[in-house]
């Protein structure tokens, strides 16, 4: 915390704008971010030969009111290494709560690396990936849900994931917690008390009081615990495998959902020899399409039995699977059959393909042989991939059997976090604990120890409580810059 940070906080590569950041106030026996700006920047126009020793202009960026862009450019000795604008930004007013400085340079890789070496010359250290939010929220400007939102929000497939990260970001699911926490700090507190001071006459609320207090708070907790799958969806996304034998579409339904050419079409079976993925927005979920090769048993050319072993890996950690029949014929081969009998444990939408052709495969005969594999009343969609006939229904059987209770369960307040789901599931569990001890006349200093545990979970969710390994593992995800 007392070192002065620095990284490159926009992606590598050229670009207009490359902007380099610093953070730090100087203690510690370092040079502050603005320190090590007076020693680099020169207000204003200068030659490119004359260096910093022989500009005129006094004015200093210590001099420099918060919050302002100056032009100027940055220096080494007599070298002139770019034209820049200068954003200073003071503490406690900052994203760190320190003194940050951001620096707009020329967007190519050579003069970001020249001004960031010259940065590091002056006595800042590299950034660790997340560091600047790290210090943010260790200095209290943002709590720890806040700060994971940071990294959903740039990662954000979807304006719908995007805006869930950015309700929390904001304080949604703080400040839902902080309600909830609270309320169990009172009755947490009032049980204690009762503990500590008996010889008060502390009057000590009912059993049946404190029992309604502790189930609504249970209830209200797993209410929201209930969220994370659709939350989850639209944080992370869904993987959606297609799958089905040698030349039933599969490419030609990748290139239709994502509206180019992305696989490789021929009529001759085998063509696709390994997974190609995608990206799509169905309806606000990201959702990433796999392409995958052409399944039948004992290939013996050795690349496709390879295409066949990664397609079987792609369908087992499939969210959704989506299997794929030709409709020009009128039965299912043994090919087919293996493919469904693949997909048994999964999530799965049936799509009887080429109706841009006489159709002669009935949906009866699919029903049927998905229901002996145990997969009754699956979606069945009939389509064409070659001319898009029923993509827009495919969409919507994604949507639907992925987010079954409709477009409202996105409202409100979601969990979206593996690790919240854990927390605020522990808690519950804790909670469920007390309610067994108020029950069954447990000693009260069991039920105020469960309540306890209960507030600590909780606390574990905004940074209240919170181990290092845990800070250490979530900022780590972080990119560099931020």
């Amino acid at each position: 915390m007392d070192d002065t940070i620095v990284a490159i906080s926009t992606p590598p590569g050229h670009g207009g704008i490359g902007i380099i950041r610093l953070s730090g106030n100087g203690t510690g026996g370092t040079g502050g971010a603005i320190a090590i700006a007076d020693t680099l920047f020169v207000l204003g126009s200068i030659s490119s030969k004359a260096g910093k020793d022989s500009n005129t202009v006094a004015k200093t960026v210590s001099s420099l009111p918060s919050h302002t862009v100056t032009y100027g450019h940055i220096v080494d000795g007599q070298d002139v290494l770019d034209e820049v604008l200068l954003t200073l930004m003071r503490a406690p007013n900052s994203y760190t709560r320190q003194d940050v400085v951001e620096i707009n340079c020329h967007g190519g890789l050579i003069p970001m690396r020249r001004v960031l070496d010259a940065v590091l010359r002056c006595g800042a250290r590299l950034a660790n990936p997340g560091e600047f939010t790290l210090r943010a929220f260790l200095n209290g400007r943002i709590d720890l849900a806040q700060a994971e939102a940071v990294c959903d929000v740039i990662t954000a497939r979807t304006q719908e994931s995007a805006a869930v990260a950015m309700q929390q970001l904001s304080g949604g699911l703080s400040q839902r917690l902080t309600d909830i926490s609270e309320r169990l700090t009172e009755v947490c507190a009032h049980v204690e008390a009762y503990i500590d001071f008996p010889e008060e006459d502390i009057e000590l609320s009912t059993h049946q009081e404190i029992l309604e207090q502790v189930h609504d708070l249970r209830d209200e907790l797993t209410e929201l615990s209930g969220t994370y799958d659709r939350g989850r969806l639209l944080r992370e996304g869904l993987s959606v495998a297609i799958a089905g034998r040698p030349n039933v579409g599969k490419s030609s339904l990748l290139n239709a959902l994502v509206q180019r050419d992305r696989a490789i079409v021929t009529a001759s079976p085998g063509t696709t020899r390994d997974t190609i993925e995608e990206y799509i927005n169905v309806e606000g979920i990201p959702v990433r399409i796999i392409d995958t090769a052409g399944i039948r048993p004992a290939p013996e050319d050795p690349a496709e039995c390879e295409g066949v072993d990664r397609s079987i890996r792609a369908i087992e950690v499939a969210d959704l699977v989506l299997v794929m029949l030709d409709g020009t014929e009128d039965v299912l081969s043994d090919e087919d059959i293996s493919v469904i009998g693949m997909v048994t444990a999964k999530m799965v939408i049936a799509i009887v393909n080429k109706a841009d052709k006489p159709i002669l495969l009935s949906a009866q005969l699919v029903r049927d042989a998905f229901e002996r594999a145990n997969l009754p009343a699956i979606p069945l969609i009939t389509l064409s991939a070659k001319t898009g006939q029923g993509i827009n229904e495919l969409k919507q059987a994604i949507f639907n059997l992925t987010m079954k209770s409709g477009i409202d369960s996105r409202e409100g307040v979601l969990i979206t976090n593996l690790r919240h789901k854990t927390a605020i599931d522990n808690t519950i569990a804790a909670l469920i604990q007390a309610i067994h001890c108020l029950r069954n006349a447990t000693p009260i200093e069991i039920t105020a120890l469960e309540l306890r545990n209960a507030l600590n979970h909780i606390g574990e969710i905004t940074g209240i409580v919170t181990p290092n390994d845990i800070l250490n593992k979530i900022f780590s995800n972080f990119c560099i810059g931020k």
